[in-house]
């Protein structure tokens, strides 16, 4: 899994990116000072650092440095600072992008998959396919196909079917779909997955023909090879 270390003093936006990256598939930890997040960043090993330059003991510019005379870890800088002279002092002190706040989270998720598609490492990978029956998921570009029409998903329904194709044969009970698909959302009720399953099944079942998704009556769901 890849590993992303956060260090952001705002710990509500700190909070907030932490569950979309996790949400995305990231495993992610979260540093709120430029010192103790030096400390994660040498470490530990990371896939990308996402370096705040305002924090408290220590500030970003000068932890970049500090981790670029040690490691090549990609880092991206993340401040309410704009000017010119700002985005040139974080791409001078070793940071490889840099993304000014207020962001939307859809762009810095872009930013985050362009900067691993330049990475040799994470290039060099062949986009991860998953195949059941008639179906198949290009995991990374997030795209459904049955044969050859594409299945027009939302993200949760995409999730959902992922989840499936993933545990391939292993009966998931509504509780397991619900911490697997809707995660931190701890309010949304298990009735919820039915109704989701339902949406799929619209999706992605031929009539008159059985369903990809099989119930298991009492517990949950399988998509059975």
């Amino acid at each position: 899994m890849t590993k992303i270390l956060l260090i952001e003093d705002e710990k509500n936006l700190a909070r907030f990116i932490e569950l979309e990256l996790k949400y995305e598939g990231y495993e992610v930890s979260v540093s709120y000072d430029g010192r103790s997040g030096l400390e994660l960043a040498l470490g530990e090993e990371w896939d990308l650092i996402l370096l705040d330059i305002m924090l408290p003991q220590l500030n970003g510019i000068e932890v970049c440095r500090r981790i670029r005379a040690i490691k090549t870890t990609p880092i991206m800088m993340l401040t309410a600072r704009d000017s010119v002279m700002d985005r040139v002092s974080g791409l001078d002190s070793g940071a490889d992008d840099y993304l000014s706040k207020p962001f939307a989270i859809e762009e810095l998720l872009a930013r985050i998959r362009a900067l691993f598609r330049r990475l040799p490492s994470f290039s060099s990978t062949p986009n991860p396919v998953l195949v059941f029956k008639d179906i198949r998921l290009e995991v990374e570009a997030r795209v459904a196909k049955k044969g050859d029409e594409l299945l027009n998903l939302t993200k949760r329904e995409y999730d959902l079917l992922l989840t499936f194709m993933e545990n391939a044969n292993v009966v998931l009970t509504r509780e397991v779909l619900l911490n697997k698909v809707w995660g931190y959302e701890s309010e949304v009720e298990t009735n919820v997955v039915d109704v989701y399953v339902r949406y799929l099944r619209n999706k992605i079942d031929t009539p008159g023909e059985e369903s990809y998704i099989e119930t298991v009556r009492g517990t949950g769901y399988v998509m059975r090879q």
